[in-house]
């Protein structure tokens, strides 16, 4: 995860749910500094003593997801909180199984986007995040809508204590973007998952309220078949039929 990381004694490292700090104390001496997010108020004086010795790491007590989203974290180089996200940083994290969308979905979506997203995942969510066309998902969909999602490495779950039930796998989000057009590219997108039993052009034209013509001829123009569903498209394919379709709106 550190190598994935590429981590220089410049970064700010944000992590989520560092535990007793297997990777936490391992990424501080590479970088300037570690401000991790920790939920179990019971590792505060665990926590304390470690910082003695390191004293680059901040552990931010609460709810990750809503610290973050508040953008309660200054990440300038500096431990201050209160001020808005830094402007360069990176997340490392061996994320809670039970809120890996959540997180992935809110750092995505702040308007300061990390530098790079470094997570361990279970091995299923991983390669639905990784996923192709053919085998699409709304949650592939809207991380490969802001960077490159690959797998790093497959973790079997025996490297664990305890062992748990799944295998995990470590997955880099790179090439992070600013986004102008989320609101409508989702508007679509969930629209056409709407009902994964059906065409894409129906789900599209009865929930959006569109003429289903105009969406077959659209369909077959971009993707060559105007019978595919939503999981049949790749980021592009989806950008490239609501652009015509919204072009249309605006003629008609």
């Amino acid at each position: 995860m550190i190598e994935a990381g590429e981590l220089t004694p410049e970064d700010t490292v944000v992590e989520i749910g560092p535990g007793f700090g297997v990777l936490t104390l391992a990424m501080a001496p590479h970088v300037q500094q570690v401000i991790a997010f920790e939920i179990e108020k019971k590792l505060e004086a665990y926590w304390e003593e470690q910082q003695r010795t390191f004293k680059n790491i901040e552990i931010v007590w609460g709810n990750a997801l809503k610290e973050i989203g508040n953008k309660k974290l200054s990440a300038q180089g500096g431990s201050a909180l209160g001020g808005e996200l830094g402007s360069s940083y990176k997340v490392l994290a061996n994320l809670p199984y039970q809120i890996t969308s959540n997180v992935i979905r809110t750092l995505l979506e702040l308007e300061q986007k990390p530098e790079r997203i470094v997570i361990m995942v279970q091995k299923e969510v991983a390669e639905r995040i990784c996923a192709k066309p053919g085998d699409m998902s709304v949650l592939a969909i809207s991380i490969q809508y802001y960077g490159t999602p690959n797998i790093v490495t497959k973790v079997t779950k025996g490297n664990f204590w305890p062992a748990p039930k799944v295998d995990s796998a470590v997955v880099s989000i790179t090439n992070i973007q600013d986004r102008d057009d989320a609101e409508t590219f989702f508007r679509y997108v969930r629209a056409g998952f709407q009902n994964k039993r059906k065409q894409l052009w129906r789900n599209l034209s009865q929930t959006l309220h569109i003429d289903g013509e105009n969406v077959k001829r659209v369909l077959r123009d971009v993707v060559g078949d105007e019978r595919v569903r939503a999981e049949d498209l790749s980021v592009k394919k989806w950008e490239d039929v609501i652009d015509r379709l919204e072009r249309i709106k605006e003629n008609t």
